[in-house]
This record gives C-alpha cells, structure tokens and sequence, in this order.
C-alpha cells in the first residue's frame, strides 16, 4: 500500500464516513470535544494562524435562537441533534500571531494590518480548520453533520455580535442515528481531478 495509515483509519476518516443526517440521544461530552480539539489545533494553515472559533449550542435557549436561522431542511436535525457546534473565523486572529508565529512576529502588523486582508486569509484558514475539526469528530468514532445553509449575518448578530466573526459552518455531531445516511455520491476520478506539468 501508499498509505502508511492503516485501511481501518481510513474508513474511519474518509471511505466510509459520510454526513450524518439524523444522530442517537447519547450525549457528546466536553472531554470529547476537548479531545477532538487538542488533536485536530496541531493540522497546518498559513503562519500558524489560529481562526477558527467553536460555540457549543447545549440549552435549549441556545438551540431555538439557532434553529431559526437555519434554513428549513436543516431545522429539524440541528433541533435534535446532541450537540451542534457554530464554527466561524475570528477576523482579529491577527492579534495572537506574535506568539502564535514567533519566528515571525512582524507579520502581525506587515501582513495583516488591513481588515480585508485579515478577514480573506481568516476565511480561508478557518476553513482549512472546519476540515480538520470534521476529521477529528470522525476520529473520535462520531459522525458530523456539516452545514452550510443559514442565514449567516443572523447567526453572527446573534451569536457573535462583535463583528469580528463570520460563521462558516453549523456542525451537527453525536452518534448516527437510524437512517442517518444519504447514499454516498460519486466522486471525480483521479484522471479527472490530476494533471502533471
């Protein structure tokens, strides 16, 4: 094999692993996201920046103000899920780059003085990092289900309200529950995806 990964793991991560639509009442608990997190902050993005925000939605209260900015499809499995987590990018990510990135702590005012260059690279990081933290749920032997269908500005206003986050994801995540598949979808060939130059 390629791989150095054993086959196991890698069904675990990737070939059998799929977006969880519906999920079991067993509950999700914090030393289980601390562990998912503790695994997936060393995964690379540009220099060393760190964006990626997470807010655990747990009350009630919580998960009503969510559902209602989430788009009808998505409602009914975000309000019953065990756990659901918010994931967006900290546009001030910058302000932590000096011992984030000590070997360059410069770049914190050479690089990303700017806002709009902030909240480009912050986007495009913390995706890298939503990425990382669907893995980690996976290899924490839960499933993920990750969403993008809400009305963002809704969900920064009601959960961020500072203005200097942008939401990427709302994150499903518990134990998949009866049903809980879609069938997987086809995936681009090798040949269709690679060129060599």
């Amino acid at each position: 094999m390629s791989l150095v990964l054993e086959a196991t793991a890698q069904d675990l991560l990737f070939r059998e692993a799929r977006t969880a639509n519906s999920f079991t009442d067993e509950p999700v608990t914090d030393e289980q996201i601390q562990a998912i997190y503790d695994l997936v902050k060393y995964a690379p993005t540009a220099f060393n920046q760190q964006p990626l925000r997470v807010v655990l939605v747990r009350s009630a209260e919580a998960r009503e103000r969510l559902v209602g900015h989430l788009g009808e499809g998505n409602q009914a499995k975000t309000a019953a899920a065990p756990l659901v987590a918010i994931l967006a990018a900290d546009n001030e990510f910058h302000e932590e780059l000096p011992t984030q990135f000590p070997v360059f702590p410069q770049a914190k005012d050479l690089l990303f003085a700017e806002r709009a260059t902030r909240e480009q690279s912050a986007r495009f990081n913390a995706a890298l990092q939503v990425g990382y933290f669907i893995l980690g749920v996976r290899a924490a032997g839960l499933a993920a289900g990750p969403m993008t269908g809400f009305n963002a500005d809704g969900i920064n206003k009601e959960f961020f309200g500072d203005g200097d986050h942008s939401v990427l994801a709302v994150v499903n995540i518990g134990k998949p529950g009866e049903n809980a598949w879609y069938p997987r979808g086809p995936r681009l060939a090798f040949d269709e995806v690679v060129t060599t130059v």
